[in-house]
């Protein structure tokens, strides 16, 4: 399943990742089979769930699976990209620091208009 997220190089939902196994394997898996082996990847760290688009994508960071992880997901051609962030990291372990809170998961989504899409050269981050 992880291979088929990392050769499909954008979010995929369940039901997408089914069929993909299912023409690899001829055989059908169930949903329940697929949403927990996905829930697996994630809590592993190496899948993230995109919580606007339903969908699962890899993860291409060698991120620890507690940091946090940020999706620039573009409007116009599709295009979603994971960046990391050391300064977005250290504001939220603060945030959630003073509130007194445990964080399970950290996914920031931001939807817009890659450089591309703006025909902008991309900034340094």
């Amino acid at each position: 399943m992880l291979d088929e997220l990392c050769a499909a190089g954008s979010p995929l939902g369940a039901y997408e990742m089914i069929d993909r196994l299912a023409a690899g394997t001829g055989k059908r898996p169930a949903p329940i089979s697929v949403y927990r082996a996905l829930d697996f990847l994630v809590e592993k760290g190496l899948v993230h769930r995109l919580a606007s688009r339903n969908a699962f994508m890899a993860c291409d960071h060698g991120h620890g699976a507690h940091e946090p992880a940020i999706f620039l997901i573009c409007d116009g051609c599709g295009v979603v990209s994971e960046v990391t962030s050391h300064a977005a990291s250290e504001s939220l372990r603060t945030v959630a620091q003073s509130a007194g809170f445990t964080p399970r998961a950290q996914v920031i989504e931001l939807a817009g208009l890659c450089a591309r899409c703006c025909g902008a050269e991309p900034s340094a981050v």
